[in-house]
């Protein structure tokens, strides 16, 4: 452990960073919260499950992670003005990293999927993504610094069977990633998504978030 942690240090720090990790108790979101946490950044996470929140808060604390928590489920729009609320209070009003992760798959044949299953895999893959980097854009440029990662897929550019809305809400975050990029440039704000594969965690087999 004590190598890990000095090849960190000698590699880069990140000391004195801030960061929002959505959809960080488990899955993916999970191990992102620990690594820059393992850098000493500061990680406000949220979730949907106050339990799993409060068990996760607990394991980073004991291992001596600055992580903070909020319940929130990130397709509703109030409950993600409400939690950039709290993070601006936390971290006093500045903010260097947002991590969109939180994102929901629902697999289907694309004749099955109703009006209600669509508008929640694009509020909460997509709305949410593009929402967060709205609320999040005063807090960079508060600090004179930013640094969003998107998560993606590589089904964003592929078709893969039964899960069609789940490809196109990713296809939109590839995007509008494209366009802040271009547009915030110039504020030091850096839009970057990334596009993992199928990653074997327990939120694939219950076809939830990943």
């Amino acid at each position: 452990m004590a190598d890990v942690l000095n090849f960190k240090e000698k590699r880069w720090s990140l000391k004195g960073m801030t960061a929002l990790v959505t959809g960080g108790s488990r899955g993916i979101g999970h191990a992102i919260v620990e690594e820059l946490a393992g850098f000493e950044v500061a990680v406000h996470t949220c979730s949907r499950n106050q339990t799993e929140l409060d068990q996760c808060l607990q394991e980073w604390k004991n291992k001596g992670f600055k992580v903070t928590g909020s319940v929130c489920d990130v397709s509703h729009r109030d409950q993600r003005e409400k939690l950039m609320e709290t993070v601006s209070s936390i971290f006093h009003g500045k903010l260097n990293i947002l991590v969109n992760n939180a994102a929901k798959r629902m697999p289907k044949a694309a004749v099955e999927y109703t009006a209600e299953d669509i508008s929640r895999i694009m509020s909460t893959n997509f709305e949410s993504v593009f929402h967060f980097c709205q609320l999040s854009y005063p807090l960079f440029k508060a600090s004179r610094y930013g640094r969003i990662v998107n998560i993606s897929s590589n089904s964003s550019v592929v078709a893969i069977p039964s899960v069609s809305a789940y490809e196109a809400s990713k296809g939109a975050v590839n995007q509008i990633t494209k366009n802040l990029a271009c547009e915030w440039a110039k504020d030091n704000i850096l839009v970057n998504a990334i596009s993992p594969g199928l990653i074997r965690t327990s939120l694939i087999e219950s076809g939830k978030q990943v």
